[in-house]
């Protein structure tokens, strides 16, 4: 992982409401080096895709600003790429074609056969070689969310954002994709942030965990430094030694310290510099020296 590349500053999300204004989240704090995979993990309603929406420009913060590569964001960029739970595939065009209307959206000066080459090598890059022709409706869920990747990966992003893209595959699929996402991130060096409700996902792609409390106004009460090493495999897993200590310490805020954190906050507690813990074994989670800013 290089130098910081996102910087979340103060960001907050108000709705109007029946009662006059509801506000989602405040006060949010958070940075990201490049090549990181971040994974933030909170109840529905804490406002995850809010905060992603943000990220991609197709929303404003009402408080603060989200500083990307050393410019604020005023709106959507294609130097940041959004995998969304459904596939969003255009239905009349073919897998190729989805993947070259991409790429000749960001490179509107590559002739025809530069396009189709291009998009051709991330069609096999996911997979899909021998499928290049066959329309979405001719596709699994697996394969559509396959090109959704490639379509994303495709028009190489500086960042790519991720919503929950595998929470409506069955498992078998879910995890040969978890795992093509990870080998291709690795590789690539790729930036990524992303919304999930699955622990175990979280532990397995992500190298810090975001756990935000419950909504509305809620925060972010922690960063989880992922504590198994960055070169892992699915089924080693349940052989690391702090496997079970980062997963109960994720379960156990999300069933309880979700929602009682804000009504009993930790001494010291900065909303600009949350604490940074890495779950262990030995005991208790270990405290980052001298509580890390993220910021």
């Amino acid at each position: 992982m290089g130098e910081r590349y996102l910087s979340i500053e103060g960001i907050a999300r108000r709705f109007p409401s029946a009662k006059g204004e509801t506000t989602v989240f405040e006060d949010l704090w958070f940075s990201m080096n490049k090549g990181e995979f971040a994974c933030i993990i909170g109840h529905s309603g804490c406002g995850k895709t809010t905060v992603l929406n943000i990220l991609s420009g197709l929303e404003a913060p009402d408080d603060g600003a989200v500083i990307v590569d050393g410019r604020a964001i005023e709106g959507p960029s294609l130097d940041r790429a959004v995998i969304f739970q459904s596939h969003a595939l255009l239905p009349w065009k073919s897998v190729l074609g989805n993947v070259a209307y991409a790429v000749a959206s960001r490179h509107r000066d590559w002739p025809r056969d530069r396009v189709r080459a291009h998009a051709e090598r991330f069609v096999e890059l996911v997979g899909l070689k021998g499928s290049e022709h066959k329309k979405p409706a001719e596709l699994s869920g697996g394969m559509k969310q396959r090109v959704g990747i490639a379509r994303a990966l495709s028009i190489e992003p500086k960042m790519l954002l991720m919503d929950e893209p595998f929470s409506a595959l069955d498992a078998l699929t879910r995890g040969t994709l978890q795992d093509e996402v990870r080998r291709i991130c690795l590789e690539s060096g790729q930036t990524v942030f992303m919304i999930t409700h699955d622990v175990d996902e979280a532990i397995y792609l992500a190298d810090r965990i975001v756990l935000m409390t419950n909504g509305p106004q809620a925060c972010i009460a922690e960063i989880v430094e992922n504590p198994l090493p960055r070169e892992r495999r699915r089924l080693d897993l349940h052989k690391q030694t702090d496997f079970y200590a980062v997963r109960n310490h994720l379960i156990d805020f999300l069933v309880e310290r979700s929602r009682t954190f804000k009504n009993s906050l930790p001494a010291g507690y900065d909303r600009r510099r949350p604490s940074v813990v890495r779950p262990s074994l030995a005991g208790e989670p270990v405290l980052s020296a001298t509580r890390r800013s993220v910021v």
